[in-house]
């Protein structure tokens, strides 16, 4: 009755303001009103104009409106943020902010929500993405999901709407870290630096507590062992360069009488360099003789040091494990 009387007198209302969904049902309330008699009028008007004297305070009422009045106050890493968000919402609908995250984070949804909601979700999704992200869904999930769709032909836009906004409350917005590496970068370069023994011992007891886990920091493990599976033979020559000789004499000399991984490690080492060199470092390595275990675990770790120091900068490009599972040569 308030709207009627204000556009009645020619009052202009900013309705767009509010969610379709309350625009949708103001539009149904106003239509059901037909005639109502002078009394009525003037005490809904008395009671309207009572309450707006009642009040002490506007505040904005809305996340989009909060973020517009204390842009100006906040940090401006988080007022960029926010301003972010906010752009990315268009009309009430949060679904671009969804569309656009990360795929492990979509993943991270088919995971962790309702196996409809997730149906909604992937449905949303431009089919590249969807496909995606499918992909990397556990099979059994996945072929759920799947199923699932078939029965959101008839689910309410309102209903899809306010998904959306669930979904872009609960991982849209990525929360500051404490730690710039995942967990397991960060045990897996410490690992990298610890002794053998200790390092397969933490690992076993990885594996009895959580497998997947264990498996994850295995990967991020960068060992002399794992020279010859994760290195391409052209990149030793630049590795190596680096290394004082007579750490990589060490190295080589107990390498070559070690066991079956290490010797492996160093022959490869030894088949992409040099045939000059190669012979040197094997004759040298044999007239050597037995290193003791901290010398060797020394040099070997060295060698590694310097592989994974031109990874870091970006130089070399380490062999995924499992691409190497999966290549049918």
């Amino acid at each position: 009755m308030i709207v009627q009387m204000m556009i009645s007198d020619g009052g202009s209302l900013s309705l767009s303001q509010l969610p379709e969904s309350l625009q949708e049902l103001l539009t149904c309330e106003l239509g059901a009103i037909r005639l109502v008699d002078r009394n009525t009028v003037s005490a809904v008007a008395d009671e309207f104009v009572s309450e707006l004297e009642a009040i002490g305070l506007a505040a904005p009422g809305t996340h989009d409106g909060a973020v517009r009045a204390l842009a100006d106050h906040l940090s401006p890493d988080l007022a960029e943020r926010l301003r972010t968000q906010l752009a990315s919402v268009r009309n009430g609908d949060h679904w671009p902010r969804v569309i656009a995250l990360p795929i492990d984070r979509i993943v991270k949804i088919m995971m962790s929500e309702s196996i409809e909601v997730c149906a909604v979700a992937l449905s949303k999704l431009p089919v590249a993405k969807a496909a995606d992200v499918l992909m990397k869904t556990p099979g059994d999930r996945a072929r759920r999901i799947t199923f699932a769709m078939s029965q959101t032909a008839d689910i309410a836009p309102d209903a899809v709407r306010r998904i959306g906004a669930a979904l872009a409350h609960d991982y849209g917005t990525i929360l500051p870290l404490a730690f710039e590496k995942a967990p397991v970068q960060r045990l897996g370069a410490i690992l990298n630096s610890t002794a053998t023994d200790t390092r397969e011992d933490v690992l076993e007891g990885l594996g009895a507590a959580d497998p997947d886990f264990a498996s994850d920091v295995r990967k991020a493990i960068f060992t002399f062992k794992d020279i010859a599976l994760r290195v391409k033979p052209t990149d030793i020559p630049n590795c190596i360069r680096s290394v004082d000789g007579t750490v990589m004499l060490t190295a080589m000399a107990a390498a070559l009488s070690g066991d079956a991984a290490l010797v492996n490690s160093a022959e490869f080492i030894l088949g992409s360099i040099s045939q000059r060199m190669a012979g040197q470092l094997r004759d040298d390595a044999a007239e050597r003789g037995r290193v003791n275990k901290a010398d060797a675990e020394a040099a070997m770790g060295e060698i590694t040091k310097a592989i994974r120091e031109m990874v870091d900068t970006g130089m070399i490009t380490l062999i995924d494990p499992d691409e190497a599972d999966d290549d049918p040569q």
